[in-house]
Formats: C-alpha cells, structure tokens, sequence
C-alpha cells in the first residue's frame, strides 16, 4: 500500500512543480507589464520636463538679449552725447585760438614797429656816443684803448692788493689757530709730565781719605796705576789736587768701572796688581748688570714691550750718558712720555710714539771711536735689531737729517725739543753760552736795513729793530725768513730760537 502513498506524493510533488512554474510565470508577466508602462510614463515626464525647460531657456535668453541691447543702447546714447559735448568745446577752443592768433599778429606787427623805431634810436645813440667819445679823447689827449687798458690795470692792481691782503689775513688766522692748538697740546703733554729732572754727569773724581794713599795708587815703579789704566781704558790724573785723584775717559762705561773698581780698592786698603784685577772684574759685572737693569727698567717705565735684549743693553748705557749736563736716559724716557702724550691728544698711536722716543738717541751709546754721527748710528741700530720703519724714520729725522714724513716723526722731533730746551734742563759752560749770544746778534745785524739787535730771553730770542725808511712791513718777513735761515745753518743750539722784528715809525717836532 505504501507505494500508492509515493505515488500519491510524487504525483502530487509534480503538481504543485508545474503550478509553481505556471504561476511564477504569469506573476513575472504581470511586473515586466507595470514596469513598461512606468518606464513609458517616466519618458514622457521627462519630455515634458525637457521641453518647458528648453521654453524657460529660451525666455530668459531673450530677455538677456533685450537688457544687454537697452544697456548698449543708452551708452551709445551717452557717448554720442559726450562727443557732441566735445565737439562744442573744440569748436569754442578754435574759435579762442582764431581770437587769439588775430591778437598775436596785431601784437606782432606793433612789436617789428617798435623794434624798427629802437634801431633807428641806437643808431641815432651810436651816432652820440661816438661824437662824444670822440669829444673825450680831444679833451684828455688819450684813446678808448688806451683808457680801458689802464682801467684794468688799476682794477688788477686793487685786486692784487686786496687778495694780498686777504691772504695775509687768511694766513695770521691759521697760523694763529694753529699755534693754539699746538700750544694746547704741547702744554697738556708738559702738565701731565711735570717731572723733576736733575742734570746728571759721570763721576769723574773720587776722593782720597788721605795722601799717602796716593802713593799705594801709584804703586812701586808705578804698576798699580799702569794695570789700573791697563785694564780700565782710563787714565788716571794724580796731581797736587789734595786727597783728590781725576778720572779721564772717552767712555763713560770704563769710567765707572774705574771709578768703581778704585773706590773699593781704597776701601779694602790692599792695592796690587792682582787684587786690581779682581776688583776690576767685579766692577765690571756690576756695571753690566746696573746696564741691563737700567735698560729694563726704562722700557717698564715708558710701557714698551718686545724690544730686543741688546737694544735694552743700549738703553742702559745711557745711564751713563750726559748731553749738555743732561742725562740721555732720563731724557729718553721724558721724550717718549711726552710723544706718547701728544700722540694721545691727536688720536694717533701712542704706542709707537713712545718706542720711538724712547729710541730716538740710541745712537749716543755707543762708544766714541765707532764713526758717524749718533743719528747715523742710531738708524743702523734700530735696522740691525729689526725695528719697524715708523721707528727707524722718527730716528733719523729727529734732528732734520732728513724730512719727517710722518706724524710720529713730526711728535718725536717737538718732544725732544721740549725736553731738552725747557729751561735747567741742559746746561753748557759760561764762555760758549755768551759767544752763541754775541752770535746771534751779530748775524741779525748783518741784514742791510737792521739798526739794532739784542738777544734775550737766555737766547731764546732776538729782538731786532729795523729801519722804517729802508725795510716796509712786506720786507720785515722776508728779512725774518732770511735770519732764521741763517742762524740756523751758522748756530748750534737746543730748542728754537724766537726772531722778532720790530719796526718803528716816529716824527718828532718841537713847538717854539
């Protein structure tokens, strides 16, 4: 029976598969219907759309159209106006200009008759003013030329004199700006080194605590005086001089060594030829060292640094080095301070100015027999020791052995002229003093036209009185030139020498 019950199923399974089918079928029929007929309606809003949209378009582009072409029209309108405006105003502007060019020509015609009338009346002027030249040349016996030549020679001779005048002027204000100046300077330098300076000079004498010792000097068959100068370079002067024996030398360092070394023989008390030897060793190591320390201590003071150690073995021996009674180091170091201080002032290498101050007399250590002047050898000294150019010029222009081409040259060459002319500060013996006097006086009154002349001021300056009728006050600087030159080239002196010309005009009458 079963088999009936899966033939009932399977029969019915069949069924409900072809219901299935047939049923889906009419189902999809139906959608595929409604979907057409939505997709037609959805094409025919969309024309519709379409089109009203395409009449929207077509009515906003014609207004567009019509506002742009109203814009068009009134500008056109308003151009055409204002060209119309302008066309007016030119029209108006050529017939101002006809006006005016009418205005002109009339103005032009009066002017050709007015310039026509002027030359007419500068003819007629000329025709005068040649009669009237002619007239004048009559009356004075001169021509035009010859006239206007001395008009301008009168005019160019009041030129002349006018400008001379000026110049004159020009030239007494620098120079007395320029005095000011340099005295300010010069004289802030001198306050600031204000030093005490004592004239020093080399021993040359020592004294004896009696006579007999001078016969212990001497020695048996005179071979304690003979090894003493022997070893010394330094003659030894023993006459009636009481207890009193005179050291004679060139060179001032052997005669401190003698000086030295003969005072501690005195001391000891025993005195022969090798105790002489000795000493005089001794003596010269300490004079050696006092040098060197010398020299050091005088770079220390001025501030200067890097100097080569011989050059300071040089500056040392100056201690022992007197010019005119003063001391060359002392003035050496003055020199360089008051370089140093001016350079200062002017705002140039103060540095450089007191080096070469400092070194500006090195020469002068050396001994007497080496041959040159001692700004010849200071040169040399500083070029062998590599000193630098600045230095080596301010040394050998200090004296104008050659021009200072330099600032430095120029502050070293016052500073040392400061130093050695300020008064006590050098000193030389009555009898050259009153001869440099009566020379100076003499060479002023060598001038034609000098009537008297007197030196004053310690010789620092010459008063001269002149001639009114034979020097005018233009010759008096010529003639001050010309005296100064001279006294230059004939007189040896420290510092400067001040020239003063006066010149007097007097008239005298007596009432009776």
């Amino acid at each position: 029976m079963w088999w009936i019950y899966v033939l009932v199923g399977v029969g019915a399974l069949a069924v409900g598969v072809i219901l299935g089918v047939v049923f889906r079928k009419i189902i999809g029929e139906a959608e595929i219907g409604s979907a057409e007929e939505a997709a037609s309606k959805i094409l025919t809003d969309a024309k519709k759309e379409a089109e009203s949209a395409k009449k929207e378009a077509l009515i906003s582009a014609k207004e567009d159209i019509m506002s742009q072409r109203n814009d068009f029209e009134r500008e056109m309108k308003e151009r055409r106006a204002e060209v119309s405006r302008m066309e007016n105003r030119i029209n108006k502007k050529e017939e101002n200009l006809d006006k005016k060019t009418e205005s002109l020509e009339k103005k032009s015609e009066q002017l050709d008759k007015k310039i026509k009338d002027n030359e007419a009346l500068e003819e007629q002027i000329k025709e005068v003013i040649e009669k009237q030249r002619k007239k004048l040349e009559e009356i004075s016996g001169i021509t035009a030329e010859q006239a206007k030549q001395e008009l301008i020679e009168q005019v160019e001779s009041e030129v002349k004199h006018e400008l001379a005048q000026r110049i004159d002027e020009l030239e007494t204000q620098f120079k007395e700006e320029a005095d000011d100046k340099a005295k300010n300077i010069l004289s802030l330098a001198i306050q600031r080194y204000a030093s005490d300076h004592v004239s020093e000079a080399t021993v040359s004498s020592v004294a004896l605590p009696s006579e007999e010792m001078k016969g212990r000097i001497i020695g048996r068959e005179g071979r304690n005086i003979q090894k003493l100068e022997t070893l010394t370079g330094v003659e030894l002067i023993i006459d009636d001089t009481p207890e009193t024996i005179t050291l004679s030398g060139f060179d001032p360092i052997r005669r401190e060594v003698a000086r030295i070394a003969l005072e501690r023989l005195i001391s000891d008390g025993r005195i022969h030829p090798a105790r002489i030897e000795e000493m005089v060793e001794k003596a010269q190591r300490e004079v050696d060292a006092s040098v060197k320390q010398a020299g050091e201590r005088a770079t220390f003071e001025v501030g200067i640094h890097g100097i080569n150690s011989e050059l300071v073995r040089l500056l040392g021996r100056l201690k022992y080095r007197t010019s005119y009674g003063q001391n060359v180091l002392q003035h050496s170091i003055e020199v360089a301070f008051i370089a140093g201080m001016m350079a200062d002032e002017l705002g140039v290498d103060s540095t450089a100015a007191r080096r070469a101050g400092l070194l500006h007399d090195i020469g002068k250590a050396f001994p007497h027999d080496v041959e040159g002047s001692h700004v010849e050898i200071g040169v040399n000294a500083a070029k062998k020791y590599k000193e630098s150019r600045e230095v080596v010029h301010a040394i050998e222009a200090h004296h104008n052995d050659v021009e200072p081409k330099t600032i430095i040259a120029i502050l070293v060459q016052a500073a040392d002229a400061i130093s050695a002319a300020r008064p006590g500060a050098r000193r030389e013996d009555m009898e050259n003093y009153i001869k440099r006097l009566e020379k100076l006086e003499e060479i002023a009154k060598s001038f034609s036209g000098v009537d008297k002349a007197f030196a004053i001021q310690a010789g620092r300056e010459i008063r001269v009185m002149v001639k009114p009728e034979e020097i005018n006050d233009e010759g008096m600087k010529v003639v001050a030139r010309e005296m100064a030159a001279k006294i230059q080239s004939e007189v040896k002196y420290p510092g400067q020498i001040k020239i003063n010309l006066i010149r007097e005009s007097r008239a005298v009458d007596y009432a009776k």
